[in-house]
């Protein structure tokens, strides 16, 4: 299969980046063995054509029986807090390192007081939320204030989830997640070694319990086994992420058979393949327990876009307008008559001039002259920061009297200058050409095996 060079020059450039010298230990797929993956998952999609549904662009799937959590992590609208770094396992696929106390945060911003973090959650309008850790069960007293805290804020307007490894999820807790009001629990059993007594314990306690595993290639068969068990306990969902590999889990990674591939960030091959026959296998079988396949790409992608377009309507002018793939994007006309177009548009706020340049809504564009004028597309995103860096344009969002989230304005590539058939289409029909597409719209499909 023909791959651009150029393409996977660029992936190959970002992995050595950010594995330096061991790049050259890992085993990435050949050109042979890319075609024989590509064929054998078009295999497995083939037999699964008629029996799932994907969505989210083709990159998850099933997507017919997901959690309310998995729902709204996909529309954009959750928010994770990591209660702190700790944890009392040693999972060999972690991806980050696990071994202090921190404070409760997300993106990069930090709630020491729950009070501050339901009022974050308010202020940005989300409608899920979820406690992980490290192991949110090593700091129960915070943990419980958190889940509390926000449930008086929200009551059902909010759904709240937890990720534990189970090791300390005993009766009497969960007793107390449930009281304070937490929807649902999802289980790493692979932190146990797949035992299943706590989680058998929560299917009685908390209102819906989900295990949310890596799909791990030389389990598969295990799995295959439990799954007609997990249903049968009261388990609603299995969730099965994508192997990534990061500089924390390297070392204990390549000590594994695995092939990897290039893309938005180094993944395992054998990782897809498994989460896909362990959903044949539940279908083939009639086992009543839906698993959803949480690809990389998907989380990717769409966590992303979630997080630019919630951020963006806080930075964002009345001439910009928000693409499919969470960008602001910016149209401009530059030329003598600039001045002039914007004096008919005297009484739209969706326009401004600054100098020979029209910053201009697209909405105003129909039926314009466009002759003799430059159109120039530009792309922005929006970052939420604990502080400011003076490095790009910002803006502070109050989020209670004594909190304030920074909410920092990016360029996201090189001005584009449009031809004039490309401006007149757009101008026209609101089109823009295809080679903005990687800022317009998300990216379909999973990982091209490279």
């Amino acid at each position: 299969m023909g791959v651009d060079a150029n393409y996977l020059n660029s992936f190959v450039d970002s992995a050595k980046k950010e594995y330096g010298e061991r790049y050259d230990s890992l085993r990435f797929l050949t050109p042979d063995e890319a075609v024989s993956a590509v064929l054998k998952r078009e295999e497995l999609l083939e037999s699964l054509k008629d029996k799932i549904k994907w969505d989210y662009a083709g990159t998850k799937a099933d997507s017919e029986n997901l959690s309310p959590g998995c729902r709204l992590c996909g529309s954009g609208e959750w928010s994770c807090l990591f209660i702190n770094n700790k944890c009392n396992c040693a999972c060999f696929y972690c991806p980050a390192s696990q071994d202090e106390k921190g404070v409760p945060a997300t993106n990069t911003v930090t709630f020491p007081a729950p009070e501050e973090y339901a009022a974050y959650l308010k202020k940005f309008g989300f409608k899920g939320a979820s406690i992980s850790g490290g192991e949110p069960l090593l700091t129960p007293k915070l943990t419980l204030a958190f889940i509390r805290t926000i449930k008086k804020a929200f009551g059902s307007n909010i759904y709240l989830w937890m990720y534990t490894n189970g090791t300390l999820a005993d009766s009497e807790i969960l007793a107390q997640l449930r009281d304070a009001g937490l929807d649902e629990i999802r289980f790493d059993i692979g932190a146990t070694s797949y035992k299943l007594d706590n989680l058998k314990r929560a299917c009685g306690i908390i209102p819906t319990v989900t295990v949310e595993i890596p799909a791990v290639p030389e389990e598969k068969e295990l799995l295959q086994k439990l799954m007609p068990e997990l249903a049968e306990c009261g388990v609603k969902h299995l969730n099965l992420h994508q192997l990534r590999l990061t500089p924390y889990n390297f070392e204990k990674l390549i000590k594994k058979n695995y092939t990897y591939i290039h893309g938005e960030r180094v993944t395992v091959l054998e990782s897809e393949l498994t989460a896909l026959e362990l959903i044949k296998y539940g279908k083939e079988n009639n086992i009543n327990l839906p698993v959803n396949y949480c690809s990389f790409v998907y989380k990717n992608r769409f966590q992303a876009v979630g997080a630019r377009r919630r951020n963006a309507e806080f930075i964002m002018k009345d001439y910009e307008t928000l693409t499919g793939s969470g960008h602001i994007r910016t149209v401009s006309l530059k030329g003598e008559r600039a001045e002039g177009i914007a004096a008919s548009l005297a009484d739209s706020r969706q326009f401004t001039l600054n100098g020979s340049e029209l910053f201009i809504h697209p909405s105003l564009l129909a039926g314009l002259d466009l002759s003799g004028l430059q159109m120039t597309v530009r792309y922005s995103a929006a970052r939420q920061l604990g502080s400011v860096s003076y490095h790009n344009p910002f803006t502070e969002v109050k989020v209670t009297k004594s909190k304030k989230i920074t909410v920092e304005r990016y360029r996201t590539g090189d001005d584009i200058v449009l031809e004039a058939d490309e401006a007149a289409c757009f101008a026209g029909t609101g089109v823009m050409p295809v080679r903005l597409a990687a800022y317009e719209e998300v990216k379909e499909g999973l990982q091209e095996y490279i």
